[in-house]
């Protein structure tokens, strides 16, 4: 197949265009460099040194003589994204490009409106793009986990069955989301539900959960070729941290009671899960949701898990949570969809054993202290101390 990856450049976009290309597909790359900019303006970066996108490429060229053909330029221009994709003709686009952190989201009000014009207006564009170029090409949309909120009922795959009043019918599950990130997200699956309606769009929505991780097949072939391991307040997921914080000797922060649970998956399930939406379409007009995640823990499950894997001293502390959520709730996800596709999944404590700790350890001395602590809360509506 010819996929376009969306966001190649990104924590999850550049080893998912390694893992289809090394699985013989042809892969093309879009991304603006926008995250890039984000750690300029934070501070922060990756505890992994990463190379260039074009290193990158040239890189993966050199070892395995495939190439991946990058485009430049922002979703937002919507005749940069026609012409791309009638200059790569794509049977399959895999959509990344999106800012992807809550808490950036939440800054304040600028921060806000640049992750929502960002995220659905890019969306909005390759939308009429293939609308009106080949609307049999499927868009491989990540959402997220964080769509559905905290629901006191079980979390099925993007549609729920009600009766009402003795009628029944066939919904999108209810949405409760906890950023305006969130409602990004949100905004978009509407959309493209909305788009497999009039259009008959081929559309797999992929509601992921949290990933860690930094390593696949592919990322380990060359330090080149190395993904981001964010572990900052603002991108920096709460496994990342609390392995960083337990490889340093740091307690682990457990924000607030610790009780919110948080759908997971490894780095490694990403990139499967990917390849196999994309090898088994969506049918003309399906709007079909997997919930892309494999286990789910609390955030004091997390850090016990952990504590359990670390060969030392490993303490937890509980701190102020920045962040406006329930802590003691119900929560139960389906995902089977992925599963039946052929998905076998990695589990967090093999992950962390065999090979997060060495990873963190060989960079240790490229941790900031001080980008651990959280500095957004969502109860404010303004960048702190403005």
């Amino acid at each position: 197949m010819r996929i376009l990856v969306l966001g190649g450049d990104g924590y999850l976009g550049w080893p998912t265009a390694m893992y289809l290309s090394a699985r013989g597909h042809d892969v093309g790359v879009v991304d603006s460099g926008v995250r890039r900019q984000y750690d300029h303006e934070l501070g922060s970066g990756s505890l992994v040194p990463i190379e260039a996108l074009r290193t990158r490429v040239k890189t993966w060229r050199e070892i395995t003589g495939c190439e991946i053909p990058a485009y430049t330029g922002d979703l937002c221009d919507a005749e940069f994204v026609y012409d791309t994709f009638r200059a790569f003709r794509p049977d399959a686009v895999v959509h990344f490009a999106e800012q992807r952190a809550a808490p950036y989201s939440m800054i304040d009000r600028q921060h806000a409106v640049y992750t929502q014009t960002n995220n659905v207006v890019g969306t909005l564009n390759v939308m009429y793009a293939i609308g009106e170029i080949d609307r049999d090409i499927h868009i491989v949309k990540l959402g997220t986990m964080g769509e559905y909120g905290q629901p006191n009922i079980d979390i099925e795959e993007g549609w729920l069955e009600v009766e009402h009043k003795g009628r029944k019918d066939r919904v999108l599950y209810p949405k409760k989301p906890g950023s305006f990130y969130h409602l990004s997200k949100v905004h978009d699956s509407h959309n493209l539900e909305f788009g497999c309606r009039i259009w008959d769009l081929r559309v797999t929505d992929l509601n992921q959960g949290v990933v860690y991780g930094q390593e696949t097949e592919q990322t380990a072939l060359d330090p080149r070729l190395a993904t981001r391991l964010d572990y900052d307040a603002v991108f920096g997921t709460v496994i990342n941290r609390f392995a960083i914080q337990a490889v340093l000797g740091i307690p682990l922060s457990i924000y607030g009671g610790g009780t919110q649970t948080r759908a997971v998956l490894d780095i490694r399930d990403t990139v499967e899960c990917i390849r196999l939406a994309c090898e088994n379409p969506a049918d003309r007009g399906e709007f079909r949701v997997f919930n892309q995640a494999t286990e789910q823990f609390s955030l004091q499950e997390m850090a016990k898990t952990v504590q359990n894997s670390f060969p030392g001293q490993v303490d937890i502390e509980y701190v102020d949570n920045p962040r406006v959520e329930a802590e003691n709730h119900y929560y139960n996800f389906t995902h089977t969809a992925l599963e039946s596709l052929g998905l076998k999944p990695h589990l967090l404590s093999d992950t962390l054993l065999h090979h997060m700790f060495d990873v963190i350890e060989a960079h240790r001395d490229r941790v900031d202290l001080d980008l651990l602590k959280p500095t957004v809360n969502w109860r404010h509506s303004h960048r702190a101390g403005t």
